[in-house]
């Protein structure tokens, strides 16, 4: 009998140190995302600014001083899909999270993550649609999408 206890307070404590590692890791995870996510605004404000980096042909005039590249959410420790409160419209959030709440919106019923994938142009791989759940997921997190019990999104 005691052996039985032992054992269950041994696996107990293992599996607090793994959850704890594990959540650590999500913690690392989480901040490399938000990086990434700051330096795709970044890329889109450039690709915007030069038309995706092409020139135009023939002999090029000096460029003015460029302009200050502002940074939008993401960079520095701030949330890219910010908590929704009231009053708060889709302006504040990023022109893909934007589409994402577009698709949601103007479907029929709750969407899976695979649905919304397909309707962004994205190839029904895991690879593809992964990304776009954890955008969902992050969109229901903070309030702006609600999550139904089989895993599908819809408007809140």
């Amino acid at each position: 009998m005691a052996d039985v206890l032992t054992w269950t307070i041994e696996r107990r404590l293992a599996l607090a140190k793994r959850a704890e590692l594990l959540r650590k890791e999500l913690g690392e995870l989480e901040t490399k995302v938000a990086g990434l996510e700051a330096a795709e605004v970044v890329f889109g404000q450039w690709a915007e600014a030069t038309g995706g980096g092409r020139r135009p042909p023939g002999i090029v005039s000096p460029e003015p001083e460029p302009a200050a590249v502002t940074v939008g959410p993401g960079a520095g420790g701030m949330r890219v899909v910010p908590d929704r409160v009231e009053g708060i419209g889709l302006e504040v959030l990023t022109w893909e999270y934007r589409r994402i709440m577009e698709i949601v919106a103007g479907a029929d019923g709750p969407v899976m993550a695979k649905d919304v994938a397909l309707a962004l142009g994205r190839e029904a791989t895991p690879a593809k649609i992964e990304p776009v759940r954890g955008q969902l997921r992050k969109l229901a997190d903070r309030g702006w999408l609600v999550r139904t019990a089989s895993g599908r999104y819809r408007p809140r």
